[in-house]
């Protein structure tokens, strides 16, 4: 008895149904539906424009998971160029290392974080919180660089250098070009995971600062569920705009081929 391809394919459908689909569904239901139980309402979105505090708090959130972002990126960047140049062996050594602490849990990586800023008598604030992020995310971001940098044809760069372009226009136009698509879903793993999170803000500002998964977490833990739901799935559709437009990106710049 032969059986088919699409078969094996069952397992992971139903998991992606009950795990996936069933509770972005729910939290969809829930964001339209009125606490008081009078049906489909935007009650739960009128709240949320109505709240100073929460409103506050999702802007204060994109702007630290877009500072953590960029961090990454101008840290990330060079350590990845420096990675595509160097030795095979050396390099992927290197590599491993970075993507080392990415084995550990998150949280025992902040909770590690947190002792460090205790043994050095640093205080833990919005400071902590971005070195806490950075350090956290930063191999998200320089992997996928890596990754496209290393696969790079050097032809083109050779190329370059044979027209006489100095270092500057050859990086500017050549390289630089052709590893958008590795910048870009750096930027996507770092963004994303980032503007979410609440415990590595709550570890690392002693719950001083409350990032927008922390008044989710909040509103879901006091059974406020539909209030809860509504800024869970507007948290959603920012990451799926996110992810939307890097994807945009991403095909036009294989459709160019990554040179300009």
């Amino acid at each position: 008895m032969t059986i088919k391809r699409s078969t094996w394919a069952l397992p992971y459908m139903v998991f992606l149904i009950l795990f996936v689909a069933l509770p972005l569904v729910m939290i969809t239901v829930y964001a339209f539906t009125d606490p008081g139980g009078g049906g489909i309402s935007l009650k739960n979105f009128v709240k949320f424009a109505n709240t100073a505090e929460d409103m506050h708090t999702f802007v204060y959130s994109i702007e630290i998971a877009l500072i953590t972002t960029v961090l990454c990126l101008l840290l990330g960047y060079p350590a990845a160029w420096i990675l595509s140049r160097s030795d095979l062996n050396r390099s992927s050594v290197t590599v491993i290392l970075f993507i080392l602490p990415m084995w550990i849990n998150m949280l025992v990586r902040t909770l590690a974080t947190v002792a460090l800023f205790d043994f050095l008598k640093l205080p833990l604030g919005e400071g902590a919180l971005l070195f806490g992020m950075v350090y956290n995310f930063l191999p998200f971001m320089i992997y996928p660089i890596y990754n496209t940098l290393s696969k790079m044809d050097g032809s083109y760069v050779e190329a370059a250098q044979d027209l006489g372009a100095p270092p500057s226009k050859v990086f500017t136009k050549v390289v630089l070009p052709l590893s958008m698509p590795g910048v870009w879903s750096g930027v996507l793993m770092v963004f994303m995971p980032t503007i979410s999170t609440f415990a590595v803000a709550e570890l690392l500002t002693l719950n001083k600062v409350k990032l927008f998964g922390t008044t989710i977490q909040e509103n879901i833990n006091n059974g406020f569920w539909n209030y809860g739901s509504a800024l869970a799935l507007i948290m959603l559709v920012l990451i799926g705009i996110t992810t939307m437009l890097t994807g945009e990106d991403n095909a036009r710049e294989d459709e160019t081929g990554g040179v300009i």
